[in-house]
């Protein structure tokens, strides 16, 4: 797909309901531009699909979707084999709403852990130690070592497009001169969507969380997307007093990575990991 019918795709991810980024269409299609597939009807779009590829042994699938009225049909699962076979060889993950599991499970996908979107309203105060940062006085570099160590994954052509994006805000954790954690909160159709947050401990996510929540206007919503594999992610939510709106689970096929998880205390997006 062209990055106009990407765009197309992030539409219908709106009108499903996934909340998408105001500015997402951009930043995927910056993390591979023959990820994206469409499968067409006498030169119609009817059916969209993302398979990113991240190095050489990992991929992700999102924005599965098939127009309404083409459904049930056949199409998709012609376009979801094609997006497969882009990926074959490599693990691939992808976060299944719940109607969707079986289906997956069924494709050889595994079931890994659920995703928890949380929803939060309100203020919050900043960290009080000078530990907070913005993105921009931290080195690409070392953000992309950072990043890296928590997805398991070089993805630095999407990083360096989602720290840039508009309507966004990115900063990072400084302990002891180093990078210890960072977090981005970018404006979706609905309220602010923070992803990633990854920290090296609670602490760290608090500030984190803290730095973000506080740049937006007062009282606007915003949402986490929690491993529920994290307990410590989990109580950030619930201590913030957010609460449960939405849940995918994170399944896999082929070779389960490494992940982190003490780390991952919030997801950069359901489409793309």
């Amino acid at each position: 797909m062209t990055r106009d019918e990407v765009g197309t795709a992030i539409e219908w991810a709106a009108a499903e309901g996934w909340n998408p980024g105001l500015h997402d269409a951009t930043c995927f299609y910056a993390a591979d531009h023959d990820g994206f597939l469409g499968g067409y009807l006498d030169d119609e779009l009817i059916a969209t699909i993302s398979v990113v590829k991240y190095g050489t042994s990992f991929g992700f699938l999102g924005l599965y979707i098939v127009k309404p009225s083409y459904r049930r049909r056949g199409y998709g699962l012609r376009l979801w084999n094609a997006g497969i076979a882009r990926l074959a060889q490599r693990t691939i993950g992808l976060d299944g709403v719940v109607a969707q599991q079986d289906n997956y499970r069924r494709s050889g996908f595994a079931f890994a852990y659920r995703n928890i979107r949380y929803q939060g309203t309100g203020g919050a105060r900043r960290h009080k130690k000078r530990t907070i940062v913005p993105l921009s006085s931290v080195s690409f570099d070392d953000l992309n070592a950072y990043d890296g160590s928590v997805f398991q994954a070089d993805r630095s052509s999407f990083l360096k497009a989602w720290i840039g994006q508009p309507q966004s805000t990115g900063i990072g954790f400084r302990r002891n001169g180093k990078l210890a954690g960072y977090g981005v909160i970018r404006a979706a159709r609905t309220g602010f969507k923070i992803g990633p947050l990854f920290a090296d401990d609670p602490d760290c996510a608090e500030g984190l969380f803290n730095g973000l929540v506080a740049r937006v206007p007062a009282g606007s919503l915003h949402y986490l997307d929690v491993p529920e594999t994290n307990p410590a992610a989990i109580s950030l939510a619930e201590n913030h007093k957010m609460t449960i709106v939405f849940e995918t689970a994170r399944m896999y096929a082929g070779r389960v990575p490494d992940v982190p998880m003490r780390q991952l205390f919030g997801v950069t997006s359901f489409e793309l990991g």
